[in-house]
């Protein structure tokens, strides 16, 4: 058996542009994990079954997938404990994925190379091969092509899910996003991008970064008046996060929006999903 966590994540910023002639759009963002997390677990079992959390789709199709690359059947058992908000923008599921391929290529009896793994997690969804790496990243292309980020970690991350907020589905937040022609200045956007990603020397830096193109939130604000030095929604949201000078700080916010919704104090962590624990 093998264990392993399974972190979320935060894009810092997220750029996106036009639709690509793969059908997907261009994009640029700057993903971080935080220590907010999943645990799993896979052994060797009779048949693929995965467990503790019935609306999984991902674990099982990342097995299914690394099984016949590597020529053998997907005999194992995956149990999923899920903490990390379901479709929030947090990449929960993208990040139970990565970890169930890593886990799975530590029992093969001839590991498949992280290059082979990578394609593999390319297939199932655009965040996955970021859980695969170290350290914060540049995501660009369709997502999937990924830069090595130093950046500082040095903050406290408050995450905020607003009661009753539901995430629509990701192809009806991007059709929103073309209906009001949401890639116009995506150039100079992804060039803003580029420019202070390669300029950031402490955690207000961040600040500096374009805005979440794809989403917007009223939380934002609040949390920026509430201390946090930078604020935003993660992904297609529906999560919010802040970024604070120390946890002292974050725990006030997250007293102060206490009815607002559920609430998480976490920290930045040095990559995705480690293959053990």
């Amino acid at each position: 058996m093998t264990r392993g966590l399974a972190y979320a994540k935060l894009n810092l910023a997220l750029v996106v542009g036009p639709l690509r002639a793969d059908g997907k759009h261009e994009v640029a963002t700057v993903i971080q994990a935080i220590d907010l997390h999943d645990d799993v677990e896979i052994e060797a079992a009779a048949t693929l079954t995965v467990e503790g959390f019935e609306d999984d789709a991902l674990v099982r199709a990342g097995l299914e997938s690394i099984a016949r690359r590597a020529g053998v059947d997907p005999h194992w058992r995956a149990h999923i404990e899920k903490r990390i908000p379901v479709a929030a923008g947090l990449g929960g599921g993208s990040s139970d994925a990565a970890a169930a391929l890593r886990l799975a290529n530590a029992l093969l009896a001839e590991p498949l190379p992280l290059e082979a793994l990578h394609e593999l997690a390319a297939a199932l969804g655009a965040d996955v091969p970021f859980f695969l790496h170290e350290g914060a990243q540049l995501a660009t292309g369709d997502g999937t092509e990924l830069t090595p980020l130093q950046l500082p970690t040095d903050y406290v991350v408050l995450v905020v899910l607003a009661e009753g907020a539901r995430k629509e589905s990701t192809a009806a937040v991007y059709r929103s996003f073309d209906e009001r022609s949401g890639s116009d200045g995506f150039d100079a956007r992804r060039g803003e991008l580029l420019r202070v990603i390669g300029r950031v020397d402490v955690p207000t830096d961040l600040a500096r970064l374009p805005r979440n193109d794809l989403a917007s939130s009223e939380l934002s604000e609040e949390l920026e008046r509430l201390g946090a030095c930078r604020a935003d929604v993660t992904g297609a949201g529906p999560a919010v996060y802040g970024l604070f000078d120390d946890e002292p700080a974050a725990r006030r916010a997250a007293s102060s929006l206490r009815g607002v919704g559920s609430t998480w104090v976490t920290r930045p962590v040095a990559g995705g999903s480690p293959p053990g624990r």
